[in-house]
């Protein structure tokens, strides 16, 4: 039986047997002792993303003691939810995105981890939900991931590519006009200065 540690574009968690590219956390544990998800899925403003091996650490069984594993199908799906990239496992990733983000928001030097989990988790949460802002699909760079009908979409190539816990679709045109961003400003600004995420194979 699948665990409930997937997580989708729009920040939710769901149990189903794709595991994707990436693992992540927020921060803690918040899974119950019988492996559900709580009220509150997070643990704190620290929500990564990780690769899936590092130094040979191994965590059996999943979703036990320390803190919640989450997995993703790829970086962009990560961003798209309000995750950054990992300081430890991923550190050169994590200095390229500090970076960008240090250039989108004019600052003198990179930011600090916790400077950007404080912007971030403004960004990506209203209540406990997930927070969109509205912005012209045609003008947001590839990597974002926008919301219509329900259904999420990832920007790349001027295409929009329809998004599932297994891959993605065939790319069709973007939609005209407005539409509601799932990726956080902060983020979306860090891809517009050239970070490039790592995408699901069923992209290209």
């Amino acid at each position: 039986m699948p665990l409930p540690n997937r997580v989708d574009p729009f920040g939710a968690i769901a149990a189903v047997p794709e595991r994707g590219l990436f693992l992540g956390n927020r921060g803690g544990r918040f899974h119950r002792d019988d492996r559900t998800i709580g009220p509150r899925p997070w643990a704190s403003r620290q929500w990564i993303c990780c690769v899936l091996s590092f130094k040979g650490r191994r965590r059996t069984p999943l979703m036990d003691r320390g803190y919640t594993e989450l997995f993703f199908l790829d970086e962009v799906t990560a961003l798209a939810a309000g995750h950054r990239p990992c300081f430890e496992c991923r550190r050169a990733d994590a200095t390229r995105f500090a970076a960008a983000w240090a250039q989108a928001k004019g600052l003198p030097a990179p930011p600090k981890a916790p400077e950007m989990d404080a912007v971030l988790h403004a960004e990506r949460l209203e209540g406990r939900g997930k927070r969109t802002w509205r912005a012209e699909a045609a003008g947001l760079p590839d990597g974002a991931m926008i919301a219509v009908g329900g259904q999420a979409f990832s920007v790349r190539g001027g295409m929009a590519l329809p998004w599932s816990y297994g891959g993605y679709g065939e790319g069709m045109p973007l939609p005209s006009g407005p539409v509601d961003v799932l990726t956080p400003p902060a983020i979306v600004a860090v891809l517009r200065q050239g970070f490039a995420p790592v995408w699901h194979p069923s992209s290209d």
